[in-house]
């Protein structure tokens, strides 16, 4: 089966480093789906803005070229302990396809051209600007919410640690409009540093978030936003 992408997101995530590791973990963060030119229809999407949630099925086109692996080290386990690929959510899956819920903020018309293709607006979105969309399809509550169920070994929340800005940052910080600020806020408490790696207090990291480099450090339960620059 030959398939080609509907369109591509644009996010908030100007790279994989610190995007939450799942949807809905950080409610600010934004996507808008700007389809290709050959599914610009606003018929494709009409009845759409009735439903709050939808799928997307996606691409993990940053890893796509690395192939797969029988097993992998999912961080809600350290990055220690291995788990086969089909009992995580790994990018590096047979097919390299990912699915992810997120918030349907609103079916939008956006000019380009002299036209106005539909575009569709998100929030609580987990992928990387860029990522290629293959399809979209409505969450249904009635049929896709399970009260009971069992998570294995994620079935406990992601624990977030207390995010603290630095003087050095307090100025840029607040300059920043308020989405961008919750964005900012909510991907840092998750603690983004790579699972598997000896954390030392004193290092400092920096993520593309919102069309800046943040920069921070994690001391124990605390995360310090040390710096924010203009790309």
């Amino acid at each position: 089966m030959h398939i080609e992408p509907i369109g591509h997101l644009r996010t908030c995530f100007g790279s994989k480093f610190a995007v939450p590791r799942q949807p809905g973990l950080c409610p600010s963060a934004w996507g808008v789906l700007e389809f290709s030119e050959k599914f610009r229809s606003i018929e494709a999407v009409r009845g759409l803005d009735g439903f709050s949630h939808v799928w997307l099925i996606f691409g993990f086109h940053e890893t796509a070229d690395e192939g797969w692996h029988p097993t992998v080290r999912p961080p809600r386990l350290g990055g220690n302990e291995r788990v086969g690929v089909f009992a995580s959510r790994s990018t590096y899956r047979p097919n390299g396809l990912g699915l992810s819920l997120v918030k349907l903020d609103c079916v939008a018309n956006s000019t380009e051209n002299g036209m106005e293709p539909p575009v569709l607006k998100f929030s609580g979105v987990d992928l990387v600007d860029g990522t290629p969309v293959y399809d979209i399809k409505p969450y249904l509550a009635y049929a896709e919410s399970v009260p009971h169920s069992t998570s294995g070994y994620a079935n406990a929340e992601i624990p977030r640690v207390e995010v603290k800005i630095e003087d050095s940052a307090a100025t840029a910080f607040s300059q920043l409009d308020p989405r961008s600020q919750r964005v900012i806020t909510e991907v840092l408490s998750l603690d983004p540093r790579p699972a598997a790696s000896a954390h030392d207090p004193e290092k400092t990291y920096g993520a593309l978030l919102c069309d800046r480099n943040v920069r921070f450090r994690v001391d124990h339960a605390t995360c310090w936003l040390t710096g924010i620059d203009v790309l």
